[in-house]
């Protein structure tokens, strides 16, 4: 392909215009996250008031953009920067400012999570913003995120995963995609005792029954978001 048609199917591409996921008309589609047939809220409400070493939480239905780029790129960089007011972090590292937060996923690529509710706004706006060889994809419909705190969770990720995640080793902040059981997810620890796995929509079942299998021995209370 010559240097002018690639220039043109470069063009084309980022001129396609974004979908939204979620529009506001009368009839709004109620969206429903990867657990929702778990019922987590009703569970949630019978453990009321009840405490437990591991807590968990879905926070459903946000935004999930991923961002692919490179760091030498001042049009990308500058862009994400404009639109979100964060810098895009560094190796295994993640970014918070309120509601929106950013994860290094590998060297070119970036998971943005943000209200669900303003997704489509931030996608448009990211689209406009950031220049060159770079891509914006809306993956919310595809993920979740799964809360996990107390003074057990690291007992259970010591059962799940093959990281030593151990504060020396697994500081706050820190972010690794890894192998969780047998499937795979975006793990953070975002406090003290507290930790947040991005998992697929098509793997939220087994993740789900894995949880609560591994949590046995401890006291398992399900929160409400």
């Amino acid at each position: 392909m010559s240097d002018s048609e690639n220039n043109q199917a470069f063009n084309y591409a980022a001129s396609v215009d974004c979908i939204e996921q979620r529009p506001a008309t009368e009839r709004q589609i109620t969206g429903q996250s990867p657990l929702h047939h778990a019922d987590l809220g009703t569970v949630a409400q019978a453990q009321l008031g009840q405490t437990g070493t591991v807590q968990l939480t879905e926070l459903k239905l946000l935004g999930h953009l991923i961002l692919r780029g490179r760091l030498d790129n001042v049009g990308f960089t500058s862009g994400v920067k404009l639109t979100l007011g964060l810098e895009l972090p560094g190796t295994l590292q993640m970014v918070v400012d309120g509601d929106i937060s950013i994860r290094w996923i590998s060297p070119d690529e970036w998971l943005v999570v943000v209200p669900g509710e303003r997704s489509y706004e931030i996608e448009q706006a990211l689209v406009n913003n950031v220049q060159g060889h770079c891509a914006v994809i809306n993956a919310s419909g595809g993920q979740t995120i799964l809360r996990l705190q107390g003074e057990d969770v690291q007992k259970v990720l010591q059962k799940s995963v093959p990281l030593d995640v151990h504060p020396r080793s697994f500081p706050i902040g820190k972010v690794v995609t890894t192998v969780f059981a047998k499937t795979q997810a975006v793990i953070s620890r975002t406090g003290d005792q507290q930790w947040e796995l991005v998992i697929r929509r098509s793997f939220s079942d087994y993740v789900w029954l894995w949880l609560q299998d591994c949590s046995a021995e401890f006291k398992l209370v399900i929160t409400e978001q």
